[in-house]
């Protein structure tokens, strides 16, 4: 990961995955720990991704269906969608400690 100084030259601003604009160095610090906490909310909404899919595909499949539970398709893009809504909110509840 390249990391430039706003002040610097225009190669190295133009190459680099994040350019400091306020040109101070221990903001080096505040990247590292965004990479942390943007790593763990990836995973968080993965997990929560897979698990739903763990649950929700069989139940779409027809596993019920001997018991008298069918889930309609119109319910299942339900909660495809809310599936979808939930890891976007909890996407944007990332905050740095």
């Amino acid at each position: 990961m390249g990391i430039a100084i706003g002040t610097g030259t225009d190669v190295a601003i133009e190459t680099a995955d994040v350019v400091l604009v306020k040109s101070n160095p221990m903001d080096v610090l505040n990247i590292i720990k965004l990479s942390k906490a943007t790593y763990n909310k990836m995973l968080q909404n993965l997990w929560w991704a897979a698990g739903y899919n763990i649950a929700a595909i069989p139940l779409a499949a027809g596993i019920l269906y001997p018991m008298g539970i069918v889930l309609s398709p119109a319910v299942g893009a339900i909660l495809m969608s809310l599936s979808t809504v939930i890891v976007a909110i909890n996407a944007k509840l990332l905050k740095i400690d």
